[in-house]
């Protein structure tokens, strides 16, 4: 019994310890891990990143997304054009039906302006995804120092435009 009250202890006073994969259901769509890069205190802008898998038999789309820790949120990608990789703003992205999309460096990203006050690494802040068919859903993006090592080894999909 002591143990039992201990463990119930620790979960009440440090529940992070019990939630440390953040993962988040809307319908069929489930999102792993949103995370961001810590960046120097003087920077306006951060990226979030993540993985969506979309488990039902019918294609999604993500068209946007918004934060109260930023002025404007919007999603990008990163394309070789010219023998030169650039970012670029993109409507929409193309969940397909029993796949997944990848948001990760050098990849698609959510692109963040006009940040009121970068987060330090270890900190939190919202974030609503906007799809198509599954509505609005709201995740909490992890601020690290570095991408999260999880999921390194999966098939990833990448659809758009």
């Amino acid at each position: 019994m002591l143990l039992k009250k201990t463990l119930l202890i620790v979960a009440l006073l440090m529940p992070s310890l019990f939630v440390q994969a953040h993962e988040y259901d809307a319908g069929t769509l489930h999102i792993d891990h949103p995370w961001s890069r810590a960046m120097p205190p003087v920077a306006s802008t951060a990226a979030a990143y993540f993985v969506i898998h979309n488990k039902g038999d019918q294609a999604d789309r993500l068209i946007g997304a918004s934060t109260p820790v930023a002025a404007k949120a919007e999603l990008h990608e990163h394309v070789h054009a010219g023998g030169v990789m650039k970012m670029q703003q993109v409507q929409d992205v193309s969940l397909p039906a029993g796949g997944e999309v990848k948001f990760g460096p050098m990849g698609y990203h959510v692109m963040l302006f006009g940040l009121k006050k970068q987060a330090a690494s270890g900190e939190k802040f919202p974030l609503t995804l906007v799809f198509e068919k599954a509505g609005k859903v709201d995740v909490e993006v992890a601020v690290q120092d570095e991408a999260p090592s999880e999921g390194d080894d999966h098939s990833h999909q990448h659809n758009g435009h």
